[in-house]
């Protein structure tokens, strides 16, 4: 995903958020400070040419069928508290995704541990980014933006923690994606992340259109997807 083919959609969702563009820039560039040196996603070998399972951290996750459609994978991305949920059933993730809003215990124990974590910065996580990144081994922390990138901070494309591990897993090659602990009607959200996951559900439709395959979690609802703001073919 080169950037001025997300810019597009990056100005879509900040209009719709009314999220400053500034902002998320301050985010960036108050990552980029705090490494000295980073994780290159490069050496994420797992994912090239494999089926990823991609975790997001819904109340699915917990049902067996997800659980083993993850042990089947060759690798594993997992959104935010999904490595937690992942973790209790002895499965392990080849890559966490998070901005940090939740569990920074197993954000700087991964990256201890050697699983790099696409730490992602926008606006509205200064203070986290502040208090968590210094703790992790900057050796294993892929930071992550969704402005323009710098030499230090990249872009993969996508929006929430979930559909970011779809876009880097895209990025890197996989195979094939599987989505598993993805609830895009969960009724026990607020409105804003209701929001969220709708466009989450609009860039998992972006992305299966640009990889010319068809995810499963899309299944039924495709032909109500709002796809105005998505630069489809």
């Amino acid at each position: 995903m080169e950037f001025d083919e997300w810019e597009p959609v990056y100005e879509a969702i900040l209009r719709d958020f009314g999220y400053d563009r500034a902002g998320d820039e301050r985010g960036r560039d108050l990552l980029a400070s705090f490494l000295e040196s980073s994780f290159d996603s490069a050496d994420l070998t797992a994912v090239p040419d494999a089926t990823v399972a991609v975790a997001g951290a819904g109340p699915s996750l917990e049902r067996e069928r997800d659980l083993e459609r993850a042990r089947e994978a060759d690798a594993v991305v997992a959104a935010s508290t999904a490595v937690d949920t992942l973790a209790a059933h002895r499965i392990e993730v080849d890559c966490m995704v998070t901005d940090l809003d939740k569990n920074p215990e197993t954000v700087t124990r991964l990256t201890e541990s050697g699983v790099p974590v696409a730490v992602h910065a926008h606006g509205d996580n200064l203070e986290a980014i502040r208090a968590v990144v210094p703790n992790c081994d900057h050796r294993y922390v892929l930071p992550t933006t969704q402005a323009e990138p710098t030499a230090a901070v990249r872009n993969f494309g996508g929006f929430t923690d979930g559909d970011r591990a779809a876009f880097l897993a895209d990025h890197l090659g996989a195979a094939r994606l599987a989505f598993v602990g993805w609830d895009v009607d969960d009724p026990s959200v607020d409105p804003t992340k209701a929001r969220k996951l709708e466009w989450a559900e609009r860039l998992l439709y972006w992305l299966e259109s640009r990889r010319g395959e068809r995810f499963a979690v899309l299944d039924g609802r495709r032909d109500a997807i709002e796809t105005g703001a998505l630069p489809l073919e």
